[in-house]
C-alpha cells in the first residue's frame, strides 16, 4: 500500500454524550502518523463540523434549519482543525485543510487543480484533512424545499471519500465508524457475524444496511455505496470500527478486521 484514504465518522469523532472523543481521535492521529513515517501517502477525510459546532453551542439536539446547520459547521470546522492541528503537531507531521463542495467535481478545471493540490501535497508529505464545504454548500446537507433538484455526486463523506479514493489513485480506502463491518443480517440479532470479504456490492448486500448510525448523515448503506464506487474502478474497501486497537495498522498487515470489499473477489469467482 503507498496511497491510502482513511475516513473518520462522526461517531469516531464524537461520544456518544456530543463530546470530543479526544483519546480515541489523538490515537487514530498517532497511527495515521506512524503510516506516513513509513513511506504511505494518507489523504483523511473527517465528518464532525457539524456535530462539534453543536456541542461548542451547547444544543441539544442538531438543528433541522439549514442555515443554523451551516452556522454550526463554520464553528465546528474551525474546531475539528485546531483539534488535528494540535495533534498532528505533536508528531511533527504536517496538515492541510482541504473543503470541497460537489462543483470541484463537476467542473473540469476545477477538478483538474483539484487533483494537482492533492497529488502535491501528498508528494509533499502532507496529510491534507478533506471534508464537505457544508459552510456555503447545502447540496450536501438537506435540500431546502424551494431549491431546485438536482443530481447529487456524493452528499456525504462515504462516498466523497470514495471518489477521492478513485480520483487520486489511492490503494485502499478505509471507512471508519462505531459499527465492526457489515453484518450477515440484522446487528441486534444474537446469531449476526461480520462478514470479513465482500466481492461486489448487488442487491443482496445492499439489503444487509441497516438504518443510519446516529449523529451522522451516513450509514451503512451508504458505505455500501461508497465500497461500489470503489469497487467499480478495482479498488479495495475496508469498513472497520474506529474504536478497534492499532485498527489501521492492523488492516495495513493484513489481519482480517471489519469487512474488506475486494475485485479479487471477483476475478477468482470467474
Amino acid at each position: 500500500m503507498h496511497r491510502i484514504v482513511v475516513k473518520l465518522g462522526t461517531n469516531v469523532i464524537m461520544r456518544p454524550d456530543g463530546k470530543v472523543a479526544l483519546g480515541l481521535l489523538c490515537g487514530l492521529v498517532e497511527q495515521i502518523a506512524a503510516l506516513r513515517d513509513q513511506g504511505m501517502e494518507v489523504l483523511v477525510v473527517s465528518s464532525g463540523a457539524v456535530g462539534l459546532g453543536v456541542e461548542r453551542l451547547g444544543l441539544s439536539a442538531r438543528p433541522t434549519v439549514v442555515a443554523q446547520v451551516q452556522a454550526c459547521a463554520a464553528i465546528g470546522q474551525s474546531r475539528l482543525m485546531a483539534l488535528y492541528g494540535d495533534a498532528f503537531d505533536r508528531l511533527s507531521c504536517p496538515i492541510a485543510q482541504v473543503l470541497l463542495t460537489e462543483d470541484d467535481f463537476r467542473d473540469p478545471v476545477r477538478h483538474a487543480n483539484l487533483r494537482a493540490t492533492l497529488d502535491a501535497l501528498l508528494t509533499l508529505g502532507v496529510i491534507p484533512i478533506v471534508n464537505e464545504n457544508d459552510t456555503v454548500s447545502t447540496v450536501e446537507l438537506d435540500r431546502p424545499t424551494e431549491s431546485a433538484p438536482r443530481e447529487r455526486i456524493f452528499g456525504d463523506n462515504d462516498k466523497l471519500s470514495a471518489l477521492l479514493m478513485k480520483h487520486i489513485n489511492a490503494d485502499l480506502l478505509v471507512l471508519l465508524s462505531d459499527v465492526d463491518g457489515l453484518y450477515d443480517r440484522d446487528p441486534s440479532d444474537p446469531g449476526a457475524k461480520v462478514l470479513r470479504l465482500v466481492g461486489s456490492v448487488d442487491d443482496r448486500i445492499l439489503a444487509l444496511a441497516h438504518g443510519s448510525n446516529g449523529r451522522g448523515r451516513g450509514g451503512m448503506t451508504s458505505k455500501l455505496e461508497s465500497a461500489r464506487i470503489a469497487l467499480r474502478a478495482g479498488k479495495q474497501v475496508v469498513i472497520a470500527n474506529g474504536r478497534t486497537p492499532q485498527v489501521l495498522e492492523r488492516i495495513i498487515d493484513g489481519e482480517a478486521l471489519g469487512t474488506r470489499f475486494s475485485p479479487v473477489v471477483q476475478e477468482v469467482a470467474k
